[in-house]
């Protein structure tokens, strides 16, 4: 019998439906004295598995778990002194707590992106469930980057797909649609918007 293919804890026996009107929840840190605590006070959306490797993932996960909320959205509600910016270089600045290392929320400065105003969030932090569950899994390749052997990939795409979750090796569609559409509204050649 073969292994079962992991992703994710929050999503490896199946996903659970978001609840209808709901309001949001506190995301807690790992840290068992003085938690970060951010407060999401809304629905999140595009919640997607990533492979990339810059999110971050709880121990023994191939995939991190990401949504969007508007950044008017997110507040720090506790021990906001021990986050710090993981990479500040980088156009996600996320915020990771210094003492477990887990990312509490990632946000874009730039207000040129196409990202702007909107706060990553790893929705399974969560003190309640609710949160719509992820839609796709985004640079399902860059597992190997992680150390995955590329031999378990075909195993990796088939369980995203059983799971209902698309893989692609970049994000969304309807996500690079609007990277696509910002850079061309900033080099002005969108016709027809």
């Amino acid at each position: 019998m073969a292994d079962k293919v992991l992703i994710h804890p929050a999503v490896d026996e199946g996903l659970k439906p978001g609840s209808a009107n709901f309001a949001g929840a506190t995301l807690t840190c790992h840290c068992q004295t003085d938690p970060v605590k951010v407060e999401v006070g809304a629905q999140v959306a595009h919640n997607h598995v990533c492979g990339c490797t810059k999110c971050w993932k709880p121990k023994g996960a191939s995939f991190a778990q990401i949504a969007v909320v508007g950044r008017d959205k997110v507040k720090i509600v506790a021990n906001g002194q021990k986050l710090k910016v993981v990479n500040e270089a980088a156009p996600i600045q996320r915020h990771a707590c210094t003492v477990c290392g887990v990312h509490l929320y990632g946000r874009i400065e730039n207000n040129q992106h196409a990202f702007y105003g909107l706060d990553f969030v790893h929705t399974e932090l969560g003190d309640k469930p609710g949160f719509d569950p992820p839609g796709f899994a985004a640079f399902v390749s860059s597992v190997i980057e992680s150390g995955v052997p590329p031999s378990h990939m075909a195993g990796i795409r088939a369980r995203l797909t059983e799971l209902g979750l698309p893989p692609y090796d970049v994000l969304s569609p309807p996500l690079m649609d609007a990277l696509a559409t910002q850079a061309a509204k900033l080099a002005g050649t969108l016709r027809n918007a």
